[in-house]
């Protein structure tokens, strides 16, 4: 049995427990979060009392004997907290982001790869089964060569979502905003198809929460992956200043046609073809945003199958330092005006 502690009892600490009592190797042994409260709300909803619960990482990891700990918490606490876990020799999963700076992307790089314990990050939307359409019509090849890609994440995220959170909306804390925190999961995708960017230039604004956040709450993005006589580039929009929440959209130009990705459904069509196919998602009542899939369990039942057999992780570190780099690339233009 794999004895697991959930660190963090909000909302997506939930979305992790859901899945972990499915899965029947694991048992969830204890609960974290520094509103004791919460933590024994999670115990009695989720584990129906068995899990104890306790106000501190620290206190967890000293009276718990676990195999593995999952990181919910704010942002700045990703790294700290995965770095105490990895020196202990547990395995981790950690919600996105990995990092909020460069500094503290190569502190847990240097600390997991001393560690006996295994890291996973969750970019569950390469899960997605509309994700898994495409790669599957790119690796047919019947489109050519990509030639560009776009992508819109269009939501909205009033005042009181970072007011009352007490981290969101602050720099320091919180890492940015539409980018780090709403859109890098795209962003993640469009560079899994396109490759890594020789040259990222940006902008953000902040239009709707002036003098409430710190943050940005719209991005924009060119990145160009390959120039000269036959250049691959992207453009790359995220806001969270929208009347809703749409589903994302992306969509890559190629040789022979292109493919489109929007919610639940995919659009694609090649030479010859007049009107295109639309491939639709079966519906799912998984965890996650529903405007944006469901692939948290996948994603996490993939991890715990690493852990069984020993394969190499879809997530692991290494995985993300393409996204983590070339968000953290678009973030030093952006603040630097486009320089």
């Amino acid at each position: 049995m794999v004895r697991v502690g959930v660190i963090g009892c909000g909302n997506i600490g939930g979305v992790h427990a859901v899945v972990l009592n499915d899965i029947k190797q694991v048992r969830i042994c204890a609960l974290a979060d520094i509103r004791l409260e919460r933590a024994e709300e999670y115990s009695a909803r989720f584990t129906a009392g068995k899990a104890k619960a306790y106000e501190s990482m620290e206190n967890m990891l000293e009276k718990e004997e676990l195999d593995v700990v999952h990181i919910c918490t704010p942002h700045y606490c990703h790294v700290p907290m995965a770095a105490a876990a990895l020196k202990k020799g547990l395995h981790v999963f950690m919600e996105k982001p990995p990092a909020i700076s460069r500094e503290q992307f190569e502190e847990l790089l240097m600390i997991s790869g001393q560690s006996s314990g295994r890291l996973g990050i969750c970019f569950q939307n390469r899960y997605n089964e509309t994700t898994k359409k495409v790669n599957e019509l790119l690796t047919q090849g019947t489109l050519g060569r990509i030639k560009g890609g776009r992508a819109f994440v269009t939501w909205h995220r009033d005042a009181s979502y970072y007011t009352e959170s007490g981290w969101r909306g602050k720099l320091e804390t919180e890492g940015g905003g539409a980018l780090i925190n709403q859109s890098i999961h795209a962003l993640d995708l469009l560079l899994s198809w396109l490759g890594k960017p020789v040259r990222t230039e940006g902008s953000m604004s902040n239009h709707h929460l002036k003098g409430i956040v710190e943050v940005e709450d719209t991005l924009e993005a060119y990145m160009a992956f390959t120039e000269g006589a036959e250049p691959v580039s992207a453009s790359f929009y995220a806001t969270t200043a929208y009347a809703m929440d749409a589903p994302v959209f992306l969509e890559l130009a190629c040789e022979k046609g292109f493919i489109r990705l929007e919610g639940n459904s995919v659009w694609y069509q090649t030479e010859g073809q007049e009107e295109p196919v639309v491939w639709k998602a079966k519906k799912t009542s998984l965890p996650g945003k529903t405007y944006w899939g469901g692939g948290h369990e996948a994603c996490i039942r993939d991890f715990y199958d690493c852990l069984e057999t020993g394969k190499a992780c879809f997530n692991d570190l290494a995985s993300v330092q393409n996204t983590f780099y070339t968000m953290m690339d678009i973030y030093d233009s952006a603040r630097n005006e486009g320089r």
